[in-house]
């Protein structure tokens, strides 16, 4: 796998205990953002991972909002459990800057009330998600601590 040379040697750490995130270049710390990850009922799962994909403007296909003509009439949709009403269009919950782990885990920009409130992703600021975004490449090693 070819891999730009400004990638390569990166290693990111979640430490769900502390919701932080850390950003390694070989040995040496390059960053540290706060995160919210997964809540009760909806855990992130610690283990080790390797970025398998990376999408700068992704969409959930489980979590977001239905629109009917282009107007929200439902949000905090789980299209598993929401039925979707007649004329209705479902639109994904943006994610951007998103480091894809596992199928249906990543990292991405997203909202950080101070505590695990994710549906199993690990959320950051935006600016703390696109420097991990750029930084990584596809099999960046990525390990989740409890």
């Amino acid at each position: 796998m070819l891999t730009d040379p400004g990638t390569s040697g990166h290693k990111i750490v979640i430490r769900l205990d502390k919701q932080k995130a850390y950003l390694y270049k070989g040995r040496m710390l390059v960053g540290i953002s706060p995160v919210s990850t997964g809540r009760e009922g909806h855990n992130t799962p610690a283990g080790t991972y390797h970025v398998l994909a990376k999408d700068l403007n992704h969409r959930s296909s489980l979590y977001g909002a239905y629109l009917i003509h282009g107007k929200i009439v439902q949000s905090g949709v789980d299209i598993r459990r929401d039925p979707k009403p007649p004329g209705a269009n479902f639109v994904g919950a943006s994610m951007p800057y998103y480091l894809q782990i596992a199928p249906s885990y990543g990292l991405h920009a997203g909202y950080l009330p101070g505590y695990p409130a994710s549906h199993g992703c690990i959320r950051m600021p935006e600016a703390w998600a696109r420097r991990f975004y750029y930084a990584s490449h596809d099999g960046t090693l990525l390990v989740i601590y409890r």
